[in-house]
């Protein structure tokens, strides 16, 4: 191709594509060679010899097919005479091999629509690979996203700044009505950074997000949204040992102090409640209990069955903890469908088998 304008457009495009979605123009410009080529081969013979010249200072763009200059032509795709190379130019020898610049009024509209797919494909890969390399940046961590759309299915589209994905039902908070314009915190749970462009489906056409795995389920986003809340968290001075969740109902939450004068269920708690008033809201009213982490397994166990009073705690030794709670408090340490105990076992790591004085 010649200097003209459609060159110009096509290298200010190139320009223009870097500047505002951050692919590399010379990224661009190897796919574009991909699709000159691929076009023109589509065209006439797999077998033609063909390659792109590309200068973008001087906004050039040709494409040549690279001939041997033989006595006898077999093969008309990658041979030419010598009496024809002659006719090019007089210093063409035998046994040479010579550029002859391709046209573009050679190609048809189908191979130009084929040498497009192959450029935008390429802008699709380059793409992906950026929302990849952000996502997994920002693996097992937060992101502030705004809902763009509830589908009829539940599925909810939020849009993380990055791209729009799919949050699956599975992965709200049950009973959670989120509503277009929410803006709401994810836990970025899974990150998928081998996935190729052609595998991915469109989000709100088939909601199953293939790139990322977003959560508000996760028990990961109640300890991201403590260490935002809590200064002693950040800056370590609080650990948080584990967390059970129920999502949308109840967690436990075990925390210790690595400083004898830093009280760490205060901390998290926060003055007049205001801290884990903060995160309550967020996780739309969900109950947290903050316990004090032991080293002393009875004492762990008996915190973590709160709001109930433990009387008494025996621990066999494949981990199982045989706990006496007095008859009224019976029901507050099992908790409604034998939640509270759930959770405490989750927390603990025990079994816990509990039962009236």
């Amino acid at each position: 191709m010649a200097k003209t304008r459609e060159n110009a457009a096509l290298f200010d495009a190139l320009d223009d594509l870097q500047k505002e979605r951050g692919i590399s123009k010379e990224y661009m410009l190897t796919k574009l060679e991909a699709a000159l080529v691929s076009a023109y081969k589509k065209a006439y013979s797999n077998s033609t010899n063909v390659k792109v010249v590309l200068d973008p200072e001087k906004k050039e763009c040709k494409l040549v097919k690279l001939m041997s200059v033989v006595e006898t032509v077999t093969d008309p795709y990658t041979e030419i005479s010598l009496e024809d190379a002659k006719s090019i130019s007089r210093r063409n020898k035998l046994g040479t091999v010579i550029e002859i610049e391709v046209k573009t009024k050679d190609f048809s509209r189908i191979q130009a629509h084929a040498a497009k797919q192959v450029i935008v494909q390429g802008i699709k890969e380059a793409e992906n690979e950026m929302r990849s390399r952000e996502y997994a940046s920002k693996k097992e961590e937060i992101m502030t996203s705004t809902v763009v759309a509830v589908l009829a299915s539940g599925v909810v589209i939020v849009n993380t700044g990055t791209s729009e994905v799919a949050l699956t039902k599975d992965n709200q908070i049950p009973n959670e009505e989120l509503k277009v314009g929410d803006i709401i915190k994810v836990f970025v749970s899974e990150v998928n950074q081998d996935i190729k462009p052609a595998e991915q489906t469109e989000e709100k056409k088939n909601p199953r997000p293939r790139l990322v795995t977003l959560s508000r389920t996760h028990p990961g986003l109640v300890k991201r949204l403590f260490e935002l809340e809590v200064p002693e968290i950040a800056d370590g001075t609080v650990i948080i040992k584990n967390i059970s969740r129920e999502a949308g109902s109840r967690t436990k939450m075990s925390v210790y102090s690595r400083d004898e004068n830093v009280d760490p269920v205060g901390a998290c708690i926060g003055n007049k409640r205001a801290r884990i008033t903060h995160i309550v809201d967020e996780l739309k009213g969900e109950k947290i209990d903050i316990i004090k982490y032991s080293e002393n397994s009875e004492e762990y166990i008996s915190a973590a069955l709160s709001p109930a009073t433990v009387k008494s705690i025996f621990i066999d030794s494949d981990k199982v903890a045989r706990v006496t709670v007095d008859a009224d408090q019976l029901s507050l340490a099992i908790g409604k469908e034998g939640q509270n105990a759930r959770l405490a076992a989750r927390l603990t790591g025990y079994k816990i088998d509990i039962k009236a004085d």
